[in-house]
């Protein structure tokens, strides 16, 4: 909830966002040397999360720029583990059990209503909409991807943590350099002013962003994807 609150709350998002896994990866190189890299049977995992994660980025700026924070996020958040529910059967051999299913349904409803307190306002952000909903289907797909390669990395003897690391090392050029494609370049100098002037609080974000994501991949060693994701998304009450 804090790196993305600190994305809405900068004046560029798309930078803002670049800026977050930009500095994100510079935080998590030096650990990622020290505790080494992941198995080779992960890879292929964390490179179909990297090529999904791009999208994730586009979307989420999207999102932000045309929404209020307190709409998209809620959307984007909410419906992601129900998707990650439905498809955890093919994709990780898990069935959610009843119970699981009840407090599945249960947060997705909750938080998402969160967005939708007031659904008159809400269709009059009609793109907003369509990005947050994208993202939340392109979050499910992310989720589902680092389920199964965090998981493969802890049997094949190594740990959450590398695979998060390099995840995250390879994950802060793709999109930071997509928004620098974009400008022209009056925009790219105004974009380092900018970069200047946000990295502290960049830098913040990357390392909150980092700790988020060990947390809840370690968690899916431990327990199912869907349910691990669902309670993932209580970060909205935050």
């Amino acid at each position: 909830a804090c790196w993305n609150a600190l994305v809405k709350a900068g004046r560029d998002k798309p930078l803002d966002t670049a800026l977050v896994h930009f500095l994100g990866a510079w935080v998590a190189l030096p650990f990622l040397l020290w505790v080494g890299l992941p198995s080779a049977q992960a890879l292929p995992f964390a490179a179909a999360s990297l090529v999904i994660h791009v999208g994730y980025y586009i979307a989420l700026a999207g999102a932000y720029q045309h929404g209020e924070f307190g709409l998209t996020y809620p959307i984007m958040r909410g419906f992601a583990p129900l998707l990650v529910a439905v498809c955890s059967l093919p994709i990780v051999g898990e069935a959610p059990s009843a119970l699981a299913w009840t407090g599945i349904v249960a947060i997705t409803c909750g938080v998402a209503l969160v967005g939708l307190a007031h659904p008159g306002e809400a269709l009059h952000h009609g793109k907003a909409l369509g990005f947050a909903f994208a993202n939340a289907a392109i979050i499910a797909l992310y989720t589902l991807a680092d389920g199964r390669g965090v998981r493969t990395e802890v049997a094949a003897g190594g740990e959450a943590l590398r695979y998060v690391l390099f995840l995250f090392v390879l994950d802060g050029l793709p999109y930071p350099l997509l928004v620098w494609l974009r400008r022209s370049p009056r925009e790219r100098r105004d974009l380092l002013v900018y970069a200047r002037q946000r990295w502290p609080v960049a830098a913040a974000g990357g390392a909150a962003s980092i700790g988020s994501y060990v947390i809840a991949f370690w968690a899916m060693t431990r327990a199912s994807v869907a349910s691990v994701a669902a309670l993932r998304e209580t970060s909205v009450l935050f």
